[in-house]
């Protein structure tokens, strides 16, 4: 009769620890976080995962919420902080906050991993329950071109220290690994975003005014040196409109709304929609027949649905969030070396044309 000896690989599909995930913002940082769900789930079937995120992102993780079927994320934990800070002597604030607090406490955290490396994310960790020995993991440095408050560290058992210049996934992979003891997950491990089956199963968007086959330009961004120049979008959303494509200006706020307007007096057939929400972002974007973009979330959101996208970097490092997992992305430009007009639109017959 042969024994069977358990392995380290059986033990950690029979492990159920109970890991906290802690990323709170802003929207591409949320998705370029991912990838560590899958990572853990791949190991760890059996674990239970709860995320902390602020509540304008939650859609973000809806997707990948535990159902009969498909484990993901166990609990999506709202974090109200932004608009608490706005209504602090406001009762409601504060009972929010306490409802929040609660809810963290609900479950004892073996691990809580957290991957943004400032002090409210910290404060997170600090607030929630965790076991006798558990392991609390941040980041331990500054990366290159990225927010950091050193402060953090004093909230963690262990500081993992990575690259000065790391890519956005590739930081969250470092902090997981060292938190679970684990060798690090490498590129070799492509990785995902959202099932497949959410993605083939978006509905197409109802926004009056949109037209197949139509181009997204997301042309503004939180920081204005990481624009391209509004005669660069003109001159390709000519190229573009000539050819048969309707270029359609989305925006995000009063500024952005008056830039998309201007733009659309000079690009003919253009068209500029109401303003949509994260959930109907990703509608829009998965009927787009391309999306093109500076370095800001929903341009990351088109990467990372793997669609048709080029990603335009003017004042940012390419390294930093790249879409490398798919040769349905294009980046172009890099740190102070914005691509030319004639490098997007030739990227971009190039995605249209596959």
């Amino acid at each position: 009769m042969s024994i069977h000896l358990p392995t380290f690989s059986d033990q950690q599909n029979t492990s159920k620890p109970n890991i906290l995930l802690v990323k709170l913002s802003s929207l591409g940082d949320v998705l370029h976080n991912l990838p560590i769900v899958w990572d853990l789930r791949s190991r760890l079937p059996n674990a239970r995962i709860d995320w902390v995120v602020e509540e304008a992102y939650v859609h973000l993780l809806e997707p990948l919420r535990s159902k009969p079927g498909f484990r993901g994320i166990d609990s999506i934990i709202p974090f109200g902080l932004r608009r608490w800070k706005h209504h602090l002597l406001e009762r409601e604030s504060w009972q929010e906050f306490f409802a929040f607090k609660s809810a963290l406490q609900e479950v004892t955290y073996d691990y809580v991993i957290e991957t943004q490396g400032l002090i409210k994310s910290a404060l997170v960790c600090a607030l929630a329950k965790k076991a006798p020995g558990a392991t609390v993991a941040g980041i331990g440095n500054a990366t290159q071109f990225s927010g950091y408050e050193p402060q953090a560290r004093m909230f963690y058992t262990q500081s993992v220290q990575v690259p000065e210049q790391c890519h956005a996934v590739d930081r969250s992979r470092w902090v997981m690994s060292s938190a679970l003891d684990w060798p690090l997950i490498g590129r070799e491990k492509v990785p995902q975003f959202y099932p497949a089956e959410f993605v083939s199963a978006i509905s197409a968007p109802q926004v009056a005014g949109l037209e197949k086959p139509y181009v997204l330009f997301f042309h503004s961004t939180a920081r204005a040196a990481k624009r391209w120049p509004n005669e660069d979008w003109i001159a390709l959303g000519n190229a573009l409109t000539r050819i048969g494509y309707q270029v359609v200006l989305p925006w995000g706020s009063e500024s952005e709304r008056l830039v998309s307007q201007a733009l659309c007096q000079q690009i003919p057939g253009s068209f500029v929609p109401e303003r949509f929400s994260i959930e109907e972002a990703f509608s829009v974007i998965s009927s787009a027949a391309l999306t093109i973009g500076v370095d800001t979330g929903l341009t990351h959101l088109a990467a990372v649905l793997g669609k048709p996208s080029i990603e335009i970097y003017c004042d940012s490092p390419l390294w930093k969030t790249e879409g490398y997992w798919s040769n349905q992305i294009i980046n172009l430009g890099d740190m102070q070396h914005p691509p030319s007009v004639q490098d997007v639109l030739t990227a971009s017959l190039k995605l249209l044309a596959q």
